[in-house]
């Protein structure tokens, strides 16, 4: 593969051939860091969710706990 790329001029290794990887390829790059952003997306969402449900689950016996006290 060394010998293909030596002969050739410095664009065609550093522009053509990353574009013509881009076209071929794009469709399933994009489509794989689609699907990576909509996992993240959906992790936050959960550690969010998550977090809330703790926060008033704590701040909601906290209460009743002192309430409890009287």
């Amino acid at each position: 593969m060394r010998e293909i790329f030596t002969g050739l001029p410095w664009w065609v290794k550093w522009i053509a051939v990353p574009v013509i990887a881009l076209v071929v390829f794009g469709g399933l790059i994009a489509s794989v860091v689609g699907f990576v952003m909509h996992l993240l997306f959906k992790v936050l969402v959960f550690v969010a969710l998550v977090g809330g449900l703790i926060y008033v689950v704590r701040k909601f016996t906290a209460s009743s706990s002192s309430r409890s006290d009287w």
